[in-house]
């Protein structure tokens, strides 16, 4: 083949607070890191082939039918949804329909190779995800998941997944002229849920 997308994730940056990550932001070491690490590693060695390779980094997905939507859509279609922990970590989310036409767009445009962050140009907060969601839904979200809670339940990756913050910037679609179809947040939960 003349080129590999290789899927790995924006988890290998590792918690960051308000730090906004780029394509050229280095890896974390906790385990969630580790496990991208090596799995880019052994996508690359497609490039000794002369294949380009590009290491798509995906965000949160935002689907109907399944991933993160799909768990929260009983919680919170009940108005028993809240916020994880203090709320203020960053979520960095890309509508499904735009990871699939990027990767779409990497495959025809050859100058994108190595890492490709794949997430939408407007990361949002927990807080701000709680309450876009509640909104479009019509419903409450009081009921806050609190750290321990998130921890005893599940565990380290549990801490790693859903209590880190990760701002992350998708600079190379950007300048590559990727047209997002969804940069805002309402606007891609609105066309998920109110069909």
């Amino acid at each position: 083949p003349k080129v590999l997308v290789n899927a790995s994730a924006i988890g290998i940056y590792g918690p960051h607070g308000d730090e906004e990550l780029t394509e050229e932001s280095p890896p974390a070491s906790d385990f969630l890191a580790d496990l991208c690490v090596q799995w880019e590693k052994a996508a690359r060695a497609v490039e000794t082939f002369g294949v380009r390779c590009a290491l798509t980094r995906i965000g949160v997905v935002l689907a109907k039918e399944g991933g993160a939507l799909k768990q929260l859509w009983t919680p919170f279609s009940l108005g028993m949804g809240g916020p994880v922990g203090d709320g203020r970590q960053w979520m960095s989310w890309i509508h499904v329909q735009d990871m699939v036409g990027a990767i779409h767009h990497i495959l025809k445009n050859d100058l994108l190779q190595g890492t490709v962050n794949m997430v939408a140009p407007k990361a949002v907060t927990n807080n701000e995800f709680v309450k876009t969601l509640a909104s479009v839904l019509s419903r409450p979200a009081i009921l806050p998941m609190p750290a321990f809670a998130v921890k005893a339940v599940f565990g380290q990756m549990g801490e790693e997944m859903l209590l880190a913050s990760q701002k992350v910037e998708p600079g190379k679609l950007i300048s590559s002229g990727y047209p997002f179809r969804f940069r805002e947040l309402r606007a891609a939960l609105q066309n998920l849920l109110q069909k």
